[in-house]
């Protein structure tokens, strides 16, 4: 079939088979001499391979080259829109020039003929880029795909320039919804970190650096176990048929991931196997720990359930100690299962060693509630982000599968 699944109104003719350098020049690079100064740190972008990462753009190269230095090495001046495609082993990163510079060696970029081939379009395509390049690239040394493989790239493109064009744009404006979500995500993580660091006190004080309006009073050392009961879990035999697959959320540490909250278990056990078991009932507000290796993986539950032995568990006392407050206090929770657990195989903390955890507490529960819903709300943030970003991803995997012949 000639023709993408998915197209923008206005285009049906068939897409034709070009080859890249049909489209495109393909220009290696060069390296000035390193011993020489007089070539270095001048204004001229001079990129390297390891430059690119996750970006699509560039601004701007960590290292720069004199013109002399130019002038002494076999890089090429590349415009702005040329796509960088990284050549040697880690074939296959890509990025957009919005001005002009060179390379070092290790790339075969793409400088696009004017009214032949967008920009956004190609760079759209880096994954069929870097698969071709994976398959030609061939060196003694390392994996290398020259500027004459690229060339011949075969490609199946529209028979009109706006059609790439219109492409081009859907996935820059994509691209660009997935990278503001990405930056809104890690900001309000910078923003957790930071909190996480000042509204709890450090060693050997008594008061957070960071605190709400109207909390002045010291917070005190206090015993985990006096705030809470540590409660372990058990598992009904496996081999026994009538113990599982009933109606109680029964949870193994595999399940303890990113998430933040658990509404149901992957298995679930009956009565029967409850009642065979040392596995105990656990209400909503429970805060999960997972004990042994893979120590310290926290999730709070949103109904009650029960666990596996893996799992030393956090049942607040009422009117003691807030679900959220000691949730967002995982770090600590996980440094301390880590450093007091022991074991001949693997290492586990027990239920008594949690309990003996001694944390600096605010005097008043209304203080934990309202550091609480403090990270609530910075947690959701987080995953709202995440998950918008995830979605947009799932969009663009699925567009590229059906807007390419």
């Amino acid at each position: 079939m000639d023709k993408p699944k998915i197209r923008f109104k206005g285009y049906t003719e068939e897409w034709e088979q070009r080859k890249l350098g049909e489209l495109a020049e393909i220009v290696g690079g060069g390296t000035p001499s390193t011993g020489n100064p007089e070539y270095w740190d001048g204004d001229i972008d001079w990129y390297a391979p390891a430059e690119i990462a996750d970006q699509i753009y560039l601004e701007s190269s960590q290292r720069k080259i004199t013109e002399l230095g130019y002038d002494s090495s076999s890089a090429k001046m590349l415009p702005a829109g040329t796509i960088l495609f990284t050549s040697r082993a880690g074939i296959g990163k890509t990025a957009i020039l919005t001005r002009k510079g060179c390379t070092n060696q290790g790339f075969q970029s793409i400088v696009p003929h004017k009214g032949e081939l967008d920009s956004y379009f190609i760079f759209s395509r880096t994954g069929e880029l870097k698969r071709y390049g994976e398959l030609v690239g061939a060196g003694s040394t390392f994996v290398e795909v020259s500027g004459k493989q690229m060339a011949s790239m075969e490609l199946m493109m529209p028979s009109t320039m706006r059609e790439q064009q219109q492409i081009g744009a859907f996935f820059r404006r994509l691209d660009h919804l997935i990278t503001l979500h990405q930056r809104k995500c890690e900001e309000v993580k910078k923003l957790k970190k930071y909190m996480l660091q000042n509204m709890f006190p450090r060693n050997g004080r008594n008061v957070p650096e960071i605190r709400f309006d109207g909390f002045t009073d010291a917070w005190e050392q206090r015993k985990l176990g006096e705030l809470a009961e540590i409660v372990g879990g058990g598992t009904p035999s496996t081999g026994n048929p009538e113990y599982w697959d009933g109606d109680i959320d029964w949870y193994a540490p595999a399940e303890i991931a990113d998430q933040i909250y658990l509404e149901s278990s992957q298995r679930k056990i009956t009565e029967l196997g409850y009642d065979s078991s040392s596995a105990k009932m656990l209400p909503a507000g429970t805060i999960l720990f997972t004990s042994r290796a893979g120590i310290g993986k926290t999730a709070i539950l949103t109904r009650k359930g029960c666990t596996n032995q893996g799992f030393q568990s956090i049942v607040p006392h009422k009117g003691e100690l807030d679900s959220y407050f000691i949730f967002s206090r995982t770090g600590e929770l996980k440094r301390y299962g880590e450093l007091v657990g022991a074991g001949s195989t693997f290492v586990e903390v027990s239920g008594k060693q949690m309990a003996s955890m001694e944390l600096m507490m605010p005097s008043t529960m209304r203080e934990q509630q309202q550091i609480g819903a403090f990270f609530r709300r910075l947690d959701h943030l987080i995953t709202l982000h995440q998950r918008k970003c995830d979605g947009l991803k799932k969009i663009k995997k699925f567009m590229l599968q059906n807007m390419f012949v």
